[in-house]
């Protein structure tokens, strides 16, 4: 029974992967543009509901859209216009890799976006969907790079991320309202097991083990994709 629903979902691959690797740059190009511009337009209703409706004409820095979930949002608009194909595929590679590590995580630890609003409960869980989705439609649709190497090259995009979400950290009004990448230098990290580790360790030593974690988490995404490509190349 297993095996039959593994070769099951392994032809649906397949045949996703046939399909989305039919389409050419510029479709696949467009798609991701519509995909940014429909993240941008909720991510704008986000915000306003948020400073009219919720905190009554002030704004929130913990809801500033620079989480790691947040990027492919501005990458999806970024990318259509790009000209040098290795960074077009390292982007990609890195929304296939982190992108879908971010939907899965958010769906399954939904508390950050459950409890405000049901617009925004509702708002959060077809974001991070559309992420999952996203990542697939890269993955399966060959434009990214599986290689090990592959995955090395998005470790500087998504280390320099987590820089810029230092500084907003750093510099945003309200001294430590802002908690980009869940990586406040204000207070312990708040995020399940890293935060017993912060209290324990001190909050930098947390901070950075949970960077480290989240690239191995994206790791992991990363060679389950080569994984799954291999599988679908030996059985085509």
């Amino acid at each position: 029974m297993n095996n039959t629903k593994n070769t099951t979902l392994l032809n649906k691959c397949a045949s996703a992967a046939a399909h989305f690797g039919q389409l050419s740059d510029r479709t696949a190009d467009k798609l991701l543009f519509c995909c940014g511009l429909l993240l941008a337009a909720s991510e704008l209703y986000k915000q306003i509901f948020l400073y009219v409706v919720i905190n009554g004409g002030h704004y929130d820095w913990w809801f500033f859209p620079f989480q790691l979930c947040s990027l492919p949002m501005y990458l999806c608009l970024l990318i259509p216009f790009l000209k040098d194909r290795k960074v077009r595929v390292s982007l990609c590679t890195f929304m296939q890799d982190y992108g879908l590590l971010g939907g899965i995580a958010a769906l399954m630890v939904p508390d950050g976006f459950s409890n405000i609003h049901w617009t925004l409960t509702l708002h959060g869980y077809l974001w991070h969907l559309l992420l999952i989705v996203i990542g697939c439609f890269l993955g399966l649709s060959g434009r990214t790079d599986t290689s090990r190497m592959g995955f090395v090259r998005t470790i500087p995009v998504f280390l320099s991320s987590c820089f810029v979400a230092t500084l907003i950290n750093l510099l945003a009004p309200g001294h430590g309202r802002a908690d980009m990448f869940y990586i406040s230098p204000y207070y312990p990290n708040t995020q399940l097991l890293f935060h017993s580790l912060s209290l324990r360790l001190g909050i930098l030593p947390g901070n950075l083990l949970y960077i480290g974690a989240v690239c191995l988490g994206g790791y992991l995404v990363h060679q389950l994709f080569r994984w799954l490509l291999h599988k679908l190349s030996c059985s085509m």
